[in-house]
């Protein structure tokens, strides 16, 4: 059936009739009434009032009823951040789930809920979150660290979160990777900080790898924070070059410019005149075929 059912007119009295299908004991019932929720939010109606009765439906093991209540504590908690700290307590169970995918739904969902009182509470669960064994949770600690750097910059610092993220870079997961690098240069350039992330010789063998596993946005970050790292070897520079030459004919025009700017940065440095020639030819279609 269409979820279309949910966008219908609102009646009077269905404030208080949600009220109450929200309290039912039947789970795919709550999942309804919270559905029916999220859509009266979604087009603009004011259910604010249902925070405490939506917060009831959070102790589920229901992945799918746990997003929708998410998503309506993202919207409200700015305008309730009392009611959103009596939530803090199932945030913080949920990081401990043995499902990963609710682990990192509970870590995101903290990140993305901007109410200062809350990122206290958050910065155990993302500590854990950045050394979880499994790579999902990592990735989505990873921006998560960047979403709590908006709000608290010095809690970031203090809590030495900067630290395990740039640790991140040489994770064997190449999303893990692509996200450290993308929070990483966010928050560089957020902060005006241009040191932040400075990129380590030791680290570029890794970034140089997850190019070829990781997704087009992964790749796009990866080519930017190469493109800035700092190099006088001519041989390290040509070698840097050829790994990236091919990324020449990616489909993705992002990926493509990013992919230029790189090999504009090392030509420079590149002594091998061979070297320098073909590169140059290789430079001249996609260019012409981005125009």
């Amino acid at each position: 059936m269409s979820d279309a059912k949910y966008f219908q007119t609102t009646k009077r009295g269905e404030i208080h009739e949600l009220k109450e299908e929200l309290h039912q004991l039947d789970k795919s019932k709550q999942k309804e009434a919270v559905k029916k929720v999220i859509a009266a939010m979604t087009v603009g109606k004011d259910v604010s009032m249902l925070f405490p009765d939506v917060c009831n439906c959070m102790q589920t093991p229901n992945l799918e009823l746990k997003k929708l209540v998410y998503l309506y504590l993202i919207n409200y908690a700015k305008s309730q951040p009392d009611l959103a700290i009596m939530a803090v307590n199932t945030f913080v169970k949920d990081t401990e789930e043995s499902n990963p995918l609710i682990r990192a739904l509970a870590v995101r969902t903290m990140g993305c809920i901007r109410v200062e009182e809350i990122t206290e509470y958050l910065t155990g669960p993302l500590s854990k979150a950045l050394r979880d064994d499994d790579p999902y949770v990592r990735k989505t600690a990873a921006i998560c660290v960047c979403k709590l750097y908006d709000i608290s910059p010095e809690l970031v610092q203090d809590q030495g979160f900067l630290d395990l993220l740039k640790g991140l870079i040489s994770d064997s997961n190449p999303m893990v990777v692509a996200n450290a690098v993308a929070s990483l240069n966010e928050i560089s350039e957020s902060s005006g900080i241009g040191n932040i992330f400075a990129l380590a010789p030791e680290a570029l063998p890794k970034l140089l790898a997850a190019l070829n596993e990781c997704s087009e946005w992964g790749q796009v970050f990866i080519l930017d924070a190469i493109s800035v790292y700092e190099t006088e070897d001519s041989k390290e520079a040509e070698s840097i070059v050829e790994r990236v030459t091919p990324r020449l004919q990616h489909a993705n025009a992002a990926v493509v410019l990013s992919a230029v700017k790189v090999v504009l940065s090392f030509l420079n440095i590149v002594t091998n005149q061979e070297c320098i020639k073909n590169v140059t030819k290789k430079l001249a279609p996609p260019l012409v075929t981005l125009l």
